[in-house]
């Protein structure tokens, strides 16, 4: 049995996709109940968010949440082995940890299923994406990487299996990744940038600290162990790091 629902949630669309004769609606609605908690505890946006009112001064650090705690902590693991690239703190010192915390969510929703026993799905937020086991034809899930200046076109298909894949780029939400080095600058020599890591949260981590970097971003997702990078500039160039070739199909065949 194969039960896929899509519902928009943290300004995003979010797509659950199980495959499993067991599976029923409460399952599937506990994974969005999740994303909806996580929403109102880390959007930047909401007025009555933890995130919020930690920037507000109105909670003590003491006084943070486990998953607070747990999102700060990665942070700042994260912005030490980018060399400062990544970094949720804004030049006023408010912290925004969004760019972060979606593959964390996805991470943590993925193993909500797992725990429920589940062994193949696919759970999607805003185009990050963590897919367990085989698709419904019982093969390796394929995920299509879009053409930032066509989004109705792939350039890339890959096939993945228990694996992560993240997409950090401007041509949708604008210029809402800076260089931490030089957050003036707007970041326009490259538009997207695709991880594939060991998982959603690895993956969605590292896409956005790489980008950051600029044309340089993709030979930091080179030195990565475990990790493979497509990348397309601003003059529609790709390039890929040696290992991707082992994920993509040449043919577009779902």
């Amino acid at each position: 049995m194969r039960m896929k629902q899509v519902r928009d949630l943290m300004g995003m669309t979010i797509t659950v996709e199980v495959i499993d004769s067991s599976v029923m609606e409460e399952d599937i609605d506990e994974v969005f109940a999740y994303f909806v908690d996580v929403e109102k505890r880390f959007s930047y946006f909401r007025k009555d968010s933890e995130v919020t009112l930690i920037n507000q001064g109105r909670i003590a650090e003491n006084q943070w949440s486990k998953g607070m705690k747990t999102i700060i902590k990665l942070a700042e693991k994260t912005k030490k082995e980018t060399d400062g690239y990544f970094d949720i703190t804004l030049h006023d010192g408010e912290l925004n940890p969004s760019g972060l915390v979606k593959g964390w969510a996805i991470h943590n929703a993925a193993k909500l299923l797992l725990k429920k026993g589940f062994e193949n799905f696919y759970v999607e937020a805003g185009g990050d994406i963590q897919v367990h086991g085989l698709n419904a034809k019982g093969h390796p899930w394929r995920v299509g990487v879009k053409n930032p200046f066509e989004q109705t076109q792939i350039v890339k298909v890959v096939s993945i299996k228990d694996r992560g894949i993240a997409t950090s780029g401007t041509y949708i939400r604008g210029q809402h990744i800076y260089n931490p080095f030089n957050r003036s600058e707007a970041l326009t020599d490259i538009v997207s940038l695709s991880v594939i890591g060991p998982d959603i949260l690895e993956a969605d981590r590292f896409a956005t600290a790489a980008f950051a970097m600029g044309k340089k971003g993709i030979s930091f997702i080179e030195g990565l162990y475990g990790f493979e990078g497509f990348m397309i500039d601003k003059n529609r160039i790709g390039t890929e790091t040696s290992g991707f070739k082992n994920y993509n199909i040449l043919n577009d065949e779902h």
